[in-house]
């Protein structure tokens, strides 16, 4: 068969079939918070897809090159469809953005103008992960080892941002569609910047793994006790 089957790509994979899942949760309304939970854990994931490849020994040249194009695909589907998808959901199922384009035509637009945000923030993931192929091969052909810097702000950082903001909707029972909205166009600005930005190293990584943990208890408790 035509890919990669061993361990090295195992959470890479589990992580595209987490981020589909989201995806079909997000076309419903009372599944959200099963969105946003996939989404996290497509970020814990990504965290150790890249250690768990590099500890094989011996990779191909062809093992390497997959890996870097599967994990890239896998990022779209997960912090850059993903995302967008719940976005256009809270978009769709927002009461207050109801009573807004309910009394006037003006309004109207209002909608439109927040899903082309959503759109375009996955345009701007895409972007963002083709540059990013082209660097990484370019710089393993010079140097060995990990990269000690991003530019731009990686895509995983969907994966901190917008559950931290569903979960102060739930704990404060508000539509916070619009702080979803602008948060998700700054990331996507943030996704095609020039910006200079040190990779985290194992001890952060597990520190927001934890923080993420905790969020997802959170949403859950939030979920059940603040109807």
């Amino acid at each position: 068969m035509l890919g990669v089957y061993d361990y090295t790509v195992i959470l890479t994979y589990l992580s595209i079939i987490s981020a589909v899942i989201g995806i079909c949760c997000s076309f419903n309304a009372q599944l959200v918070l099963a969105s946003i939970i996939c989404l996290m854990l497509c970020g814990c994931l990504d965290a150790f897809d890249g250690k768990v490849a590099r500890s094989k020994p011996n990779r191909t040249d062809f093992e390497k090159k997959f890996g870097i194009q599967i994990d890239s695909l896998s990022d779209l589907v997960a912090f850059g469809v993903l995302p967008a998808c719940i976005g256009i959901n809270l978009v769709n199922n927002s009461r207050f953005i109801a009573r807004l384009t309910g009394r006037t035509h003006y309004y109207g637009f209002l909608k439109d103008v927040l899903i082309i945000i959503c759109i375009l923030y996955a345009l701007a993931a895409v972007i963002r992960l083709a540059y990013y192929n082209v660097q990484e091969e370019a710089r393993q052909k010079e140097e060995d080892g990990n990269r000690e810097y991003f530019t731009g702000v990686p895509v995983t950082t969907a994966a901190i941002v917008f559950p931290l903001i569903y979960l102060l909707q739930l704990a404060n029972k508000l539509d916070l569609t619009f702080v979803f909205m602008f948060f998700m166009a700054l990331v996507g600005f943030l996704f095609i910047s020039e910006k200079k930005i040190r990779k985290p190293g194992f001890k952060h990584l597990m520190i927001l793994i934890v923080l993420g943990l905790v969020e997802a208890v959170l949403m859950v408790l939030c979920k059940i006790f603040l109807k």
